[in-house]
């Protein structure tokens, strides 16, 4: 059970990714990931489902506990990786093969030009009360929540259609129309065409009966928050939410009215528990998985020299996945707004100077040692990261944008050549009008790997003049001020990713609530924004593959030239699991569906 269809989300652990061995040479790492991909293409193709037990649990750790149990305008993975077991779409990407399948629809047709789609939904599935879901529920959700104004629902992005107006010379955003026509029959009426339509309906739905009284009075985003009863968040998803022990756990249970069931008739699904202990950084994990409280673990090349020689003992084993989805990167500031309450701007002018401009930019993105961060942090298990897609993405990833190898004297250089020079010879350098060069940096606690990056980044920016002062935050704190308040200066972050490049429209168009550099732009404050604006959008309304492979190469061009985000580099996904589990084996995109997976052992 993937969730492609949910839009880029902050992520609060650097997952790593499975490899070989330390990685002596990309040449090598290229030819080990070949390899890999076809081994898992080959489990994929070989696996069949068996019929499980119904018992057991699964325990897996988390940095960050979550931040809403809303998550219609949930924006951060502490809150997306327990919702999204509650929640369902129409469609979902097949964890074995990532193609569109049906989950609650049974079945579509669409008219020949691609605008009108018909979706007949299943007649078994109910609520987590009981109540049947029907095709009002799916009305409700796009155009009660996703499509009202009042709400930041974090799937609306995707589903503004945008079409370019000759007569204004602009785009024009427009809405798909979404209609019940009976109780199990909705139809969808789309503005233009839209390539990633199907995958995009794996959006989840959420129940009308429930909530529709929160959007009449307004109450809405302040619903399901997470000191509500769990009982009260209402799916129609294989788990309930059983508690909430805050700063400890989220204890999910077994749905015993799931619709879906196996070859023999047996209700899904098969666990009866999935849990999730909240813990304070990456090594504690490691320690939680180490003393077999938890099932499995996403490695980091830190630990993998730790881990690997304890499978045997420890009775798992690291499963190799190729290339990271997910992306981690330096980000600047540059929202020119102020604070509503203060009336003070968000950021100080100097900076907001400094940030804006690109040349900069290049020079500190020279001043970053992506080598060292694989070879010292990661254990070697991981790339250089060039391009906003990453190569797990198959041909949407462009491999021949700008790259800025770390090089100090290039740094200094470029930062001489504008004139921002150390005039007073305490070692750190004064912009034009005698400011100092210096600004604050923050990550999320708890991840060490990106804890170390900025260590790393602190340090390597003192020896081009620059002064760096980082500061690590617990990670909702960290949320609040890019997606809230907004008052942050530079910080190390990640972002989810996956097959389809669409799915970052909420992060690359600059109207968009995740555009971090600079939300919610009235216009596009820079020419090279408003083309990828356009790129973006051409690319998801061009149905013919290569066209739209073309747009994405593009986009990806663009952002390392003008490089509003420095990404650093992509971990190799590398996940232990117990050897107890059936119904599981490593794909390019997933290790199991979870309403299948059962245990086999204690």
């Amino acid at each position: 059970m993937m969730r492609d269809s949910i839009r880029y989300v902050l992520d609060a652990v650097l997952v790593a990714f499975a490899g070989l061995a330390l990685i002596p040479s990309v040449s090598t790492a290229q030819t080990g990931n070949r390899s890999i991909v076809e081994q898992l293409k080959n489990n994929a193709k070989e696996f069949q489902y068996r019929i499980g037990k119904q018992s057991g649990s699964l325990t897996q750790s988390t940095i960050a506990g979550p931040k809403t149990f809303n998550l219609a305008i949930s924006t951060e993975t502490s809150s997306t990786a327990v919702l999204t077991y509650l929640f369902e779409g129409l469609t979902q990407p097949s964890w074995l093969t990532n193609q569109v399948e049906p989950e609650l629809a049974e079945s579509w047709t669409h008219s020949d030009d691609g605008l009108i789609w018909t979706f007949k939904l299943r007649k078994d599935v109910q609520w987590h009360d009981g109540k049947g879901f029907t095709a009002h529920d799916v009305d409700f959700t796009f155009n009660q929540i996703i499509y009202n104004e009042d709400i930041p629902a974090s799937a609306r992005p995707g589903f503004n259609f945008r079409r370019f107006d000759e007569e204004s010379g602009s785009w024009k955003e427009a809405k798909m129309t979404v209609k019940a026509l009976d109780d199990y029959t909705v139809q969808c009426v789309l503005p233009v065409p839209f390539a990633p339509f199907l995958r995009s309906m794996g959006t989840p739905i959420y129940p009308k009966h429930i909530l529709e009284k929160h959007v009449n009075d307004g109450t809405f985003t302040s619903t399901w928050n997470v000191s509500t009863e769990p009982a009260k968040i209402i799916g129609t998803g294989p788990f309930t939410i059983e508690r909430y022990d805050v700063g400890e756990r989220v204890i999910l249970k077994r749905n015993p009215n799931y619709w879906l069931k196996d070859a023999q008739g047996n209700r899904l699904p098969y666990l009866e528990k999935v849990i999730f202990l909240i813990v304070p950084s990456t090594a504690t994990a490691l320690l939680k998985f180490q003393a077999k409280e938890t099932d499995f673990y996403s490695v980091t090349g830190e630990h993998f020299p730790i881990l690997k020689p304890q499978e045997k003992e420890g009775n798992f084993t690291i499963h190799k996945q190729g290339p990271a989805f997910g992306t981690t990167f330096l980000a600047f500031n540059m929202n020119p707004g102020k604070n509503a309450d203060t009336d003070q701007p968000y950021l100080a002018p100097e900076k907001l100077n400094w940030f804006r401009n690109k040349t900069f930019r290049q020079a500190i993105a020279h001043g970053i040692d992506k080598d060292s961060i694989i070879n010292n942090v990661m254990n070697g298990l991981g790339y250089p990261q060039w391009s906003s897609i990453s190569p797990a993405a198959g041909d949407f990833h462009n491999s021949n944008v700008r790259q800025y190898d770390y090089n100090i004297e290039k740094a200094n250089e470029i930062l001489d050549d504008i004139g921002w020079i150390d005039t007073d010879g305490d070692g750190i350098r004064e912009d034009d009008e005698g400011n100092p060069i210096e600004f604050s940096l923050v990550t999320n606690t708890g991840n060490v790997v990106r804890e170390k990056v900025c260590t790393m980044i602190k340090q390597d920016l003192k020896k081009a003049g620059i002064e760096v002062h980082y500061k690590p935050l617990e990670f909702n704190a960290l949320v609040s001020q890019l997606t809230s308040t907004y008052d942050w200066e530079t910080i190390v972050i990640g972002f989810t990713g996956g097959t389809e490049p669409h799915n970052g429209i909420n992060f690359w168009h600059s109207s968009e609530r995740l555009h971090i550099w600079y939300p919610y732009q009235p216009q596009p404050a820079t020419e090279w924004e408003a083309e990828i604006n356009e790129v973006y959008i051409k690319g998801s309304q061009e149905l013919n593959r290569d066209a739209r492979v073309k747009y994405y190469h593009r986009a990806q061009a663009i952002t390392a030239e003008n490089v509003p985000i420095i990404y650093t580099v992509l971990s190799e996904r590398l996940t232990a699991v117990r050897n107890v589990f059936g119904n599981m084996t490593p794909t390019l995109y997933a290790l199991w569906d979870p309403r299948y997976l059962y245990r086999s052992a204690p």
